[in-house]
Formats: C-alpha cells, structure tokens, sequence
C-alpha cells in the first residue's frame, strides 16, 4: 500500500511539474510603461505649465528666508537683540511659510498624480490583456516582483507601445 502511495505521489508530483513548466510567464515594469507613455508625458508638461506660478512662489521665498539667514549669520552679532531677535522671527516667518506652501504644492501634484494613474488604469488593463491575448501568457507579474527575468520575457516595450496607440 505505501509503495503505491509513493509511486501516485510521485506520478502526480511529475504531472505538477509538467503543468509548471508550461505556464507561460510575461513581466512588465507598468510604471515604467505608464510614466513613458505619450499620455503621461503630456500630463507632466501639462502638470509642470498649471504649477509654475506655485512653484515661482515656493522658490522665491526659500530665496527670501534664506538671504533672512545668511544676514542674520553675517550680521547678528553687530546687531541689538531687538534687532536680531525681529531678525530671527522674520526668518521663521519665511520658513514656515515655504513649508506650508511646499506641502500645500506638494499635496495637490499628489492628488493630481494619483488622478491620472486612476483615469488611465483601464487602458492600461486593456493593454495588459491585449499582451496576455497576442502572447498567449497563462501569467503576467509584475517587475518589482521578479529577481531576474530573460528579456525576451520582458514585455515593458510592448506594453508602452499599445499605451501610446
């Protein structure tokens, strides 16, 4: 009785390998695929033109605070503590004002982002299947997933390819 267990377990341990080796396996780096894109590139130019003014602000007063700083090193020991001490709360007006509109900034390109990801994850569901259907692939992973993969498995550039269609 145990030798016909072994010699089933060892028969169905063979089929399971078979059935293994012939999964057909794709990989694709999808933010590589989606960030090169011509939609998405549209995006970041578009993203760069509605935020130069915001960010022209951003860098113009980390320009005053830090001019604040460099004056209040260079001068504050030949100034009064009247004068050092305007000085220095000047100084901490304009830093927390850079950090409040930096994180402000910062939120909205965020949001913006996170925007156009879900705007654009049906087409890139569409591509991936279309890879799955002309590949005839039984799995597609994803390449932060993968510690090495043959570049004739790696469908990146077709992915990117049917996303700039």
């Amino acid at each position: 009785m145990n030798r016909i267990s072994a010699v089933l377990g060892a028969l169905l341990l063979t089929l399971s390998f078979q059935a293994a080796a012939e999964t057909r396996v794709g990989v694709v780096d999808l933010r590589q695929a989606l960030f090169a894109s011509n939609n998405a590139q549209a995006f970041t130019k578009q993203l760069q033109k509605d935020f130069a003014a915001d960010e022209n602000k951003v860098r113009e007063v980390q320009e005053a605070a830090r001019k604040l700083k460099d004056r209040l090193e260079k001068d504050g020991a030949m100034m009064n503590d009247s004068e050092r001490t305007k000085l220095a709360a000047e100084f901490q007006e304009k830093v927390q004002e850079f950090s409040a509109l930096k994180q402000r900034l910062d939120s909205t390109v965020a949001q913006r982002k996170q925007q156009f990801l879900e705007a654009a994850r049906p087409e890139v569901d569409a591509a991936v299947k279309e890879l799955v259907d002309e590949h005839d692939l039984d799995l597609i992973l994803p390449s932060e997933a993968v510690v090495h993969v043959k570049p004739e498995m790696n469908l990146t550039p077709q992915l990117l390819e049917k996303l700039n269609r």
